[in-house]
C-alpha cells in the first residue's frame, strides 16, 4: 500500500546486459521487471556492446510493463524517474537513458541521473533498511571490485579506499570459466563446478596480501594467469584437467582476498558493518566465508538477496527514492551518459 502523497520512483538500468525497471516508494520495493541478454553473448565469451544495446531496445517496453504490473501501479502513478547514466557500456547506457527521458518527458516528471555502483549499494536497503551512519561497502561485479567508506549514501561524498588494478573479480570468473570450458557467464558456472571440487587442491596466489601491499587494493590478473598455466601444464603432460578442483581452488583464492581486505577495512576504520553487493555477492562461497569471518570479528554483515545482487532497475529506483526524500534537485532532461563515471556520489552529474 502506497502512502498518500508518497513518492513513487521508477528506476531504469541498462548499463550492461540486463534491462531493468523497478518501482520503489519510501524504501519499499513495489515491483520490478528484468530481462537479460546473457545467452546472446555466451558464444562470444563476454558481453558484445552492440548486441546488448539492441537487446535493451527490444526489451525496454515489455520490461517496463512487467514492472508496473508487478507493482500494481499505472505509469501515471510514477512521480519521479531515476536512471543509470554511468558507468557502463556506452551504447547500452544510452538506451536506458533515452527510455527514462522519454517517460520523464511524457509524464512531466523530475529525472535523476544515478551512478550504477551507488545503485548496488542501495539495493541492500530494500532488504535490510537504511544503511548505518557509517559502513564499509565491498562492491564485487563483472566490471568493478572496490572497497568504499560510506556515510549517508546520497548526502555524503563516497570515499574510495581501494579498487582493482586490473581484472575485476567477476571478469576473472568469466575468463577462468572460459579457460575451463564452462561457458558464460562465468560466476554461476564456476560456482556450480566448484561444488564438487576441493578448494585446497591447488595453491593459487592470493595477490596484494603481503606486508607493504596496498591494504585495500585488488589484483586478479596474476591469479587468472596462474590458473591458465596450471591448465596448460596438465594438458601438455597429457593429464585430464580436474575442472572441479581447479574451479574450487580458484574460487577460494578470490574469496580469501575479498573477505580479508573488506574485513580489514572495517576494523581499520573502527566500524561494525560490512555490506557486500554486486553480482559476485551472489556467490555462495563468498557469502559463507564472509559470514564466518564477520561473526568471528563481531562485525554485522549485510548482503542483499541474490535477486538484488545482479544489475536491476530496483536498485536504481532505490537511489532515486533516497534522492527524492533527501530533497536533492533533479538532474534534468539534459543529462548525458557518462560511461566511465567515477563514483564520488550517488547522483550524476554531481550536484554543484
Amino acid at each position: 500500500m502506497i502512502r498518500r502523497g508518497a513518492p513513487v520512483v521508477l528506476g531504469v538500468e541498462s548499463s550492461c546486459d540486463e534491462t531493468g525497471f523497478g518501482i520503489v516508494s519510501e524504501g519499499v520495493l513495489l515491483g520490478q521487471g528484468l530481462a537479460s541478454s546473457a545467452r546472446q553473448h555466451a558464444e562470444f565469451g563476454g558481453v558484445v556492446p552492440e548486441i546488448a544495446a539492441r537487446a535493451h531496445l527490444e526489451a525496454a517496453v515489455p520490461t517496463l510493463h512487467l514492472a508496473l504490473e508487478d507493482a500494481g501501479v499505472q505509469l501515471g502513478d510514477v512521480t519521479h524517474v531515476a536512471v543509470t547514466s554511468g558507468p557502463g557500456l556506452a551504447t547500452a547506457v544510452h538506451v536506458g537513458l533515452a527510455a527514462a527521458k522519454s517517460v520523464a518527458w511524457a509524464l512531466d516528471r523530475p529525472l535523476y541521473g544515478v551512478h550504477h555502483l551507488a545503485g548496488h549499494a542501495a539495493a541492500d536497503t530494500l532488504e535490510h533498511g537504511p544503511l548505518p551512519e557509517r559502513s564499509i561497502i565491498l562492491i564485487v561485479s563483472g566490471g568493478h571490485t572496490s572497497i568504499l567508506a560510506v556515510g549517508d549514501l546520497v548526502r555524503d561524498p563516497i570515499e574510495h579506499l581501494g579498487d582493482t588494478l586490473d581484472d575485476a573479480a567477476g571478469e576473472a570468473f568469466d575468463k577462468v570459466s572460459r579457460l575451463l570450458g564452462l561457458g558464460y557467464p562465468g560466476g554461476p558456472a564456476i560456482s556450480r563446478a566448484a561444488l564438487e571440487g576441493d578448494p585446497t587442491a591447488f595453491s593459487f596466489p592470493r595477490a596484494m596480501l603481503r606486508p607493504g601491499d596496498a591494504p585495500y587494493t585488488f589484483s586478479f590478473s596474476g591469479l587468472k594467469t596462474a590458473v591458465a598455466r596450471t591448465v596448460e601444464t596438465l594438458e601438455r603432460a597429457g593429464e585430464a584437467v580436474p575442472v572441479a578442483d581447479v574451479a574450487a581452488s580458484f574460487e577460494q583464492a578470490v574469496v580469501d582476498v575479498l573477505v580479508t581486505k573488506a574485513v580489514r577495512a572495517v576494523k581499520d576504520r573502527g566500524l561494525d558493518t560490512l555490506v557486500i553487493v554486486g553480482g559476485v555477492a551472489a556467490n555462495a562461497r563468498l557469502r559463507a566465508a564472509a559470514q564466518e569471518r564477520c561473526d568471528a570479528e563481531g562485525i554485522s554483515l549485510r548482503i542483499p538477496p541474490i535477486r538484488l545482487c545482479t544489475d536491476n532497475g530496483a536498485m536504481i529506483a532505490a537511489v532515486g527514492d533516497l534522492l527524492v526524500r533527501s530533497g536533492a534537485a533533479p538532474s534534468g532532461l539534459g543529462i548525458a551518459a557518462d560511461p566511465s563515471a567515477v563514483l564520488h556520489g550517488a547522483q550524476l552529474p554531481l550536484p554543484r
